[in-house]
């Protein structure tokens, strides 16, 4: 499996990185975990753009979905339109969101571009992959990943806080891709976000054989964020997401 960071900021894209969005390949299938603000750009980079063959949204905030909207005109008005419709695993309320967001009336919806299948907790097969979804600790409707293709596997968090869900998603994983999008400080908000030290501990309790910290909010300083992260328990390789890097897991 290859994994490729295609953005990795966190609420909004920032001087170095667009908003998440993460590239799964295996046995020439590809897919996405996420696509937010920004994105759509950079990954093409990576891969052609008509050549994805499923999207995951973790939740319907804008920084991990909204290029949903440029990627429909893509495949719906490109030079080889219609193009095969693509399986988007999202919150039941996708359509109707993201319909409204690319707001045209008076054109057809968003589903000319896309089959949305409705995310639940559970496990499924996704072509060659196997991805097990479960409910995380976030405002809206959120879920984290695990993506695994035989015996290799990938964690993904998603937007959260502290849960145990997390750390039953990643358990074992070989790669764990986790929000750290706050700095240790007073009266941090509960049930929306993780600090670097969260993330390792949430690392640690799973046992997984590394750890990405992904959610990068511009406003931080990332190094202490990865300091806090390097104080947290975890005892395996830590480090700094970045746009355009790519792990082999093969």
């Amino acid at each position: 499996m290859k994994v490729t960071i295609v953005g990795c900021s966190g609420s909004y894209p920032g001087p170095d990185s667009p908003a998440s969005c993460y590239l799964l390949e295996t046995d020439g299938f590809r897919m996405l975990l996420d696509l937010g603000s920004g994105s759509l750009g950079a990954l093409q980079r990576h891969v052609g753009i008509y050549d994805v063959d499923a999207i995951c949204l973790s939740h319907l905030h804008a920084d991990h979905c909204l290029d949903i909207c440029g990627y429909h005109v893509a495949r719906t008005y490109g030079p080889g339109a219609p193009y095969p419709l693509i399986p988007v695993y999202a919150p039941a309320d996708a359509p109707r969101r993201l319909g409204a967001a690319y707001g045209m009336p008076d054109e057809p919806g968003l589903e000319t571009a896309f089959e949305f299948r409705t995310l639940t907790p559970g496990a499924f097969e996704i072509g060659p992959f196997t991805l097990t979804a479960g409910l995380v600790n976030h405002p809206v409707e959120a879920y984290g990943f695990r993506v695994a293709n035989g015996t290799t596997s990938v964690a993904y968090s998603g937007d959260t806080g502290e849960t145990d869900e997390l750390v039953k998603l990643a358990a074992g994983a070989d790669l764990l891709l986790c929000e750290a999008s706050f700095v240790e400080g007073p009266d941090l908000p509960t049930g929306l976000h993780l600090t670097g030290r969260q993330a390792a501990e949430h690392a640690a309790k799973a046992d997984v054989g590394q750890l990405v910290l992904t959610h990068l909010v511009p406003w931080n300083d990332q190094a202490t964020v990865l300091e806090e992260a390097c104080g947290g328990g975890y005892s395996g390789p830590v480090e700094l997401a970045r746009s355009g890097v790519v792990y082999d897991l093969s």
